[in-house]
């Protein structure tokens, strides 16, 4: 697929006064979970709500990190999800949980989000 990036805006979702843009993520479909720097969600005030969670990175090494709660724009584009509080020597990524929240999908060719289109229903 290759890797490209994109840029978020983030807040805390109880109070969207306090908001962190990001210029740089790297668009991950692979990662359950949206990965930001914890330095960065302490300065916007994100709580950790789920401690000690236990992560499977991609060379099968398990890791343990805090996630908390953010709204999460690209674009025109929002949706509220669980973030990973990323440590030093991880990277910053938007992961498919996130993606599917703002019904985006990769384009592979163009290295971009694209509308996900109608969604389906019951």
């Amino acid at each position: 697929m290759g890797t490209f990036y994109v840029g978020c805006r983030i807040e805390n979702h109880t109070d969207r006064s306090r908001f962190a843009r990001l210029p740089k993520v790297l668009v991950d479909s692979g990662s359950e979970y949206t990965w930001v720097w914890e330095a960065t969600l302490a300065k916007i005030g994100v709580v950790r709500e789920k401690k000690d969670l236990t992560l499977i990175m991609a060379n099968g090494t398990q890791i343990t990190r805090s996630v908390g709660f953010v709204i999460i724009r690209v674009d025109e584009y929002f949706t509220v999800d669980e973030v990973v509080f990323a440590q030093k020597g991880d990277l910053q990524l938007l992961g498919a949980r996130t993606l599917e929240g703002l019904n985006l999908r990769v384009d592979a060719r163009q290295k971009k989000l694209v509308a996900g289109g109608p969604l389906p229903a019951a």
